[in-house]
Order: structure tokens, then sequence, then C-alpha cells
């Protein structure tokens, strides 16, 4: 069963079938098949045919598709071949700096869209890419190409774009982004502290690229019980009263509050 919410988006190098197979089973909420920078230039046919090898029948969880940025031969041949399968439920378009890139891609596939923005020009349009079309149904931030366009050192460096992304999502009425990738695999304690940072920013989850990041994201992601405790309480008291009030230890409740209790409780019902 499909989460509400995804919070684990596994990426996994296209050209390498086996690596996908065990990504498949590794416990991620939506794998992600990687034709773009995990591909060699060599390799980038070889990988298309292999994702279409396997999409060519529905998978058993969510299975997306990273195509090749949109300015290279290579994203139409990608998108050719492989927007009509019955295993690909999402589209993740690189590079995206326009949204009339968006509109173009979704007049030729049925399949929902995901935008990444990864410039400079693409976090000052945030909003018209986030609202570009009806299919597209989330956007999220590329990190190590944005942080080389702005040329940021320091990852606070980047928090204003990543405020930026979370509110032209919210604008544009879609759901809250995931975090980009923590490049470093054996940095769990720092993958930790990162997420725990995303999540103060406003993000739902977050890419992962190796099986074993994907516990600490979701440990991060997850309400605790203190919360859990806390929504139910809330949730408990604005059904038997009415209009705004004041819980027994004195926190006001209002139906703002009321949302984030809702919202808690429903990240803890995750099939």
């Amino acid at each position: 069963m499909t989460p509400p919410f995804p919070l684990t988006w596994l990426y996994v190098p296209g050209d390498r079938p086996h690596v996908v197979a065990k990504a498949l089973a590794a416990g991620a909420d939506v794998v992600v098949i990687d034709l773009e920078d995990a591909v060699a230039p060599d390799r980038k046919e070889y990988a298309r045919e292999a994702t279409a090898d396997l999409l060519a029948d529905p998978q058993p969880l969510p299975v997306h598709v990273r195509v090749n940025a949109l300015d290279t031969d290579w994203a139409a041949a990608d998108l050719a071949r492989l927007a009509s399968l019955p295993g690909v439920r999402g589209l993740r378009l690189p590079k995206v700096t326009s949204p009339d890139q968006v509109r173009q891609v979704a007049t030729s596939t049925p399949v929902p869209l995901y935008a990444l923005l990864e410039s400079a020009l693409a976090i000052e349009r945030a909003y018209s890419i986030a609202s570009a079309h009806p299919s597209l149904r989330g956007v999220s931030l590329g990190e190590a190409d944005l942080r080389a366009d702005l040329g940021v050192r320091a990852d606070a460096g980047l928090d204003w774009s990543r405020s930026r992304v979370v509110v032209a999502a919210r604008a544009a009425g879609l759901a809250p982004p995931a975090q980009s990738v923590h490049p470093d695999i054996r940095d769990l304690d720092g993958l930790a502290a990162s997420c725990a940072h995303g999540r103060t920013l406003g993000f739902l989850g977050r890419a992962a690229i190796h099986p074993r990041q994907l516990p600490v994201i979701e440990r991060a992601y997850l309400p605790t019980e203190s919360e859990i405790e806390h929504a139910e309480t809330i949730i408990k008291a604005a059904a038997t009263n009415e209009g705004a009030q004041a819980l027994p230890d004195g926190r006001f409740i209002d139906a703002a509050v009321v949302t984030m209790a809702q919202r808690t409780l429903a990240l803890t019902r995750r099939g």
C-alpha cells in the first residue's frame, strides 16, 4: 500500500539493472531510476532500453524515471521510449528553468511530472514552474548543481533557496517538496541532522542514494511519540469544543493548529 505521504525516494542508476532490482526490494516509498547524472554518455542508450524492459510491466511500488536534461537529444529519446510504459508512475525532469518546458512535456504524456530546480534562474521562477500545468505534481531542488551555480560553499547558503521552493510548492497547491540527496552515504549522523533541519524548513521526506539512508530519513520525518500524543490531544479537544480554545496546559489551539495535528496523524498511517 502506498503511504499517503512518500518520505523516501531512492535513486538508482538506470544502466545497472541488478541494482534496480535490489532497490525495488529495499523498502523505499518510491524508486527513481536515473538516466541522467548517474549514467555516463556512452551508457545512455543501454540505460534507456534496460529501463524500458523493466517498466514494460507494472511494478509493485511507484517507480519514477529521471530523464536527461530537456535541452538534450537524450531527453527526447527518453520521453519517446518511456513515457507511455505501464510501469512508469512519474517522470522527473532535471534542470528545469521555465514553465514552458513543463508544458511541452505535459502535452505528450499523461504521466505525473516532477520538476527539479537546479539553478538560480529556476529558483527565481519557482512559482511559475510549480504552477505550470496540472500534470506537475511536485518540485524539488537539485542541490549539487544549484550549489555550483550559486558558488555557495557553506550549506546554510542554500537555505533561502530551500525556503523558496517550499513556499512555491505550497502556493501552487503541490505536496511539500522532498529534500535533495545527502551525498555522503557513510555520514548517517550528518544525514539525520540535515533532515532535522530540512523538516524545520517545511520539507517532507528526502531523496536517497543508498538503502542505508532510508531508515534515517524515515526516523527524521515520522512524528515522535510525543508529537503524536500532542496531535491526538488537539484533535480530541477540537472534536468536543467549537472555536478557538486553550488546552489544559495553556497552549492555544485554533483551526490552523488542528490542521497541523491532522497532518501529523496522517504521517503515522503508513502502509
